[in-house]
């Protein structure tokens, strides 16, 4: 029973890094997908300079979320791994190109653009393949003996290609919602104005996915549809609903914080609902999370060093957004 216990508590510890992750890079990759839509270099320089103290600590999440699944569900990781090698590796590759523009962007004059472009792409590329690897992760893997039997290409359909788009915009609407928060004058005035397409596109796709999950797998369908689980089909639409309302009508009356926070509460809630539909599976429909997990004796020694560093990771995460709050001053520069 207790193991039974710390495998659910590690998959929490997972999923909560997993999210924390994707609601802090997600606006960070949401700023390079709106590189292009700015107007100028100085647009850009101020863009990059709001996520330049942050963004490489966000990565810690990603970080801790692959290591865990690799070190408490290895069986877990070593069938979805194979399955999506393509989509990961070229995420990890946009990644990288970002990093490399963050730097090299404010050493060259004449190279310039070419690092803006590469700053967009990097981020272009991570958000389509996160997508799509969460898409091909929904529509099921198929798991023979224990291993990944499926063929190369098999994470690539409309549907993951579907979830790519919907993660790319929200991703994009997140970063229009965290410049107008972190922005001011006209430069704000922008990214408020871009924010409304994006949110627009992002419940559009939002919906789409949401309608078409169910019909994929026959317990996700009866997990929204079937009581007592069908209660979450009414109360998660109800807060997506209200995070809507807030965010749309805190653009309208140009508030600074209430779109940005609202645009978070939306990919939570996206999160819980992929939540919902995955449980008790860590695969769905191939492994379970007790399944999956590794035997009791290492569940507790990686429990014992992650309950020292995940408080100091969360410390040092509050701090640094604590000591870079406010709005950003357009003189100072990332070096």
């Amino acid at each position: 029973m207790f193991g039974l216990e710390l495998s659910f508590i590690w998959a929490g510890i997972i999923a909560l890094a997993v999210l924390i992750y994707v609601i802090l890079d997600g606006f960070d990759l949401g700023v390079g997908l709106l590189f292009p839509l700015s107007k100028d270099e100085g647009e850009r320089d101020v863009m990059m300079n709001s996520v330049a103290p942050i963004w490489d600590g966000n990565e810690t999440w990603l970080v801790l979320g692959g290591g865990g699944l690799f070190a408490v569900f290895p069986l877990a990781y070593a069938t979805v791994m194979p399955a999506l090698y393509m989509p990961i590796i070229l995420m990890l590759l946009g990644l990288v190109f970002r990093g490399v523009a963050f730097e090299y962007r404010w050493r060259t004059i004449r190279g310039k653009p070419l690092w803006d472009i590469s700053f967009f792409g990097g981020s272009l590329v991570a958000s389509m393949c996160q997508g799509i690897a969460l898409g091909a992760l929904v529509q099921g893997i198929e798991i023979e003996n224990r291993a990944y039997a499926g063929g190369w290409w098999d994470w690539l359909t409309p549907f993951s290609v579907l979830t790519g788009c919907a993660v790319t915009v929200g991703y994009a609407m997140l970063g229009a919602t965290w410049l107008n928060m972190k922005l001011e004058g006209r430069i704000q005035a922008h990214m408020r104005r871009l924010a409304w397409p994006f949110a627009i596109a992002t419940l559009v796709f939002m919906g789409l996915v949401s309608l078409w999950t169910p019909f994929l797998n026959d317990a996700f369908f009866g997990r929204w549809f079937a009581f007592p689980t069908a209660i979450f089909s009414i109360l998660v639409p109800g807060l997506v609903a209200a995070a809507i309302y807030g965010l749309f009508h805190g653009l309208q009356r140009h508030w600074d914080v209430t779109p940005f926070l609202c645009a978070l509460a939306l990919f939570v809630l996206g999160f819980i609902g992929i939540g919902i539909s995955f449980y008790p599976y860590i695969v769905p429909s191939s492994l379970t999370i007790v399944e999956a997990a590794a035997p009791d004796s290492s569940l507790k020694f990686a429990l014992v060093g992650t309950l020292v560093l995940l408080p100091m990771i969360l410390s040092y995460t509050i701090y640094t957004y604590w000591v870079f709050r406010g709005k950003i001053d357009p003189e100072e520069g990332y070096h």
